[in-house]
């Protein structure tokens, strides 16, 4: 009888760890498998994400997916965005808004842009993610980052036109004080890339205010740095010469492209607000 129950206590511990190993969770990234859906293609899996930023991975998709972002940002629905930038080789499945029952097409497999980035307003629905009928799903694997924003402005900085505008006075101070990368230096070259709708922008910098990731390099012992930052190629960004300080925010590993006046511009900005006791921060002009 003894024997009898523990052989009945393994097989259940062999079916639960093939079952779990079929996927992996934390609060910010999910992994899983279609495997686990082969005897229910249909089947809608529910996948919980709990932070402002992190991926889903979701290999040889069939059935679905709706993953329902809860974040701990003090905020309504309707003051936040999503963004989603698929990896270049995902493929596999549709993703979709869902709210109340009802789909709306976010992006078609078919259409998917590598590195494309996909925003929408929270309190449009849940992410909603459909298998697409393959006749071989070895190949198959959907995959993208996610962030959350407060500022729908600041999340839509490929697509909104004021993003292109000039900033002023108290825009660049705040920039300078804030960004995730300020840097002051002068522009190498700037390319231009049709299909992802962006220019980059290589800099020579010859001094680091701040950067949230390695950015920038070092080139060997000479005290300067090379790299580059990304804008809307709507923008329509030019060489120029000279320096500037340039500040951008860091989304999906890549620093955009904020305000960037020609350095002796801000010098100058910096200093009205110094005399005035009214700059936001303290930062080395000399």
């Amino acid at each position: 009888m003894l024997s009898a129950v523990l052989d009945w206590v393994i097989a259940v511990l062999l079916v639960c760890k093939a079952t779990t190993s079929q996927y992996s969770s934390n609060q910010c990234s999910w992994k899983g498998s279609g495997l686990t859906h082969s005897t229910h293609s249909r089947d809608v899996e529910q996948v919980y994400l709990r932070c402002s930023e992190g991926s889903l991975e979701w290999l040889y998709p069939t059935g679905a997916l709706r993953v329902n972002l809860r974040t701990n940002i003090a905020l309504s629905h309707k003051d936040l965005t999503v963004c989603i930038k698929p990896y270049k080789d995902s493929k596999g499945s549709n993703i979709y808004l869902e709210k109340a029952g009802d789909l709306k097409l976010l992006v078609a497999e078919e259409d998917y842009i590598p590195n494309k980035v996909y925003c929408f307003g929270m309190d449009q629905g849940a992410l909603f993610i459909q298998a697409t009928p393959q006749m071989d799903i070895s190949r198959k694997i959907t995959v993208f980052q996610y962030e959350l924003f407060k500022d729908r402005t600041v999340a839509d900085l490929r697509n909104a036109p004021a993003s292109c505008r000039p900033c002023n006075d108290m825009e660049v101070l705040l920039a300078a004080c804030t960004s995730d990368l300020v840097v002051r230096g002068s522009i190498l070259t700037v390319s231009h890339d049709q299909q992802q709708e962006e220019s980059r922008i290589d800099i020579f910098a010859d001094k680091i205010y701040r950067q949230k990731k390695k950015t920038f390099q070092t080139i060997g012992k000479s005290g300067k740095w090379l790299g580059h930052i990304k804008t809307p190629l709507q923008c329509g960004v030019k060489e120029g010469e000279g320096d500037f300080l340039f500040t951008g925010s860091m989304h999906f590993g890549e620093a955009q492209l904020g305000c960037a006046p020609r350095y002796k511009d801000f010098r100058r900005i910096y200093k009205e607000a110094r005399d005035k006791g009214e700059n936001p921060c303290e930062l080395a002009t000399d």
